[in-house]
């Protein structure tokens, strides 16, 4: 028989995108004060990989991902997508523009053999948590590289948004490994 044990440690990441650099901005000033200062964070680049978010969003997109210095627990990824989007309705409110949602935050976490993203949307390939969210494996982390699955979203088949997932994940081993064992 099996044995339960606590989990590793993970890191917090969170990917946001919108229209308005600023809005980055403040959602990342936001994040800092809930869960402490980033470790890392991706430059911005342009997300237009798919036009599924224009009708609400409108175009062109820029996107950012953060990664948290304070290692966390897996099980409060609920929690962080509840925060989140309390968070893009308080800069919807004070932001009227003309778009209906002017900023996604999308929060997740990362372990040395996956990507985890939090989601509203229920789906075959996705496990409920509890009020209502649900987690995704993203990618997968084998042979020395990040995998994707058929329902990965485009953006994060990116090169470059990969790099910076290496990035995080060897930050992420010197927390969790001592010295000795990397």
């Amino acid at each position: 028989m099996g044995e339960a044990r606590t989990p590793d440690k993970v890191m917090m990441v969170l990917a946001a995108f919108s229209q308005d650099e600023a809005a980055l901005e403040w959602s990342l000033q936001r994040a800092e004060a809930a869960w402490g200062k980033t470790a890392l964070r991706s430059p911005v680049f342009q997300f237009t990989e798919t036009d599924y978010y224009t009708p609400s969003m409108g175009s062109p997109l820029l996107k950012s991902l953060w990664a948290f210095e304070r290692p966390a627990n897996a099980e409060e990824l609920a929690a962080w997508k509840h925060q989140t989007n309390s968070w893009e309705i308080e800069f919807a409110q004070t932001n009227a523009g003309n778009v209906v949602r002017p900023l996604n935050l999308d929060p997740g976490y990362l372990t040395l053999g996956k990507l985890v993203l939090a989601s509203t949307k229920d789906h075959a390939h996705r496990i409920y948590l509890r009020r209502g969210i649900y987690a995704e494996v993203t990618l997968g982390y084998r042979k020395r590289r990040w995998h994707h699955w058929e329902w990965t979203y485009p953006d994060y088949r990116r090169q470059d948004v990969q790099g910076f997932l290496d990035e995080c994940r060897d930050y992420l081993q010197r927390i969790l490994l001592p010295a000795s064992l990397r």
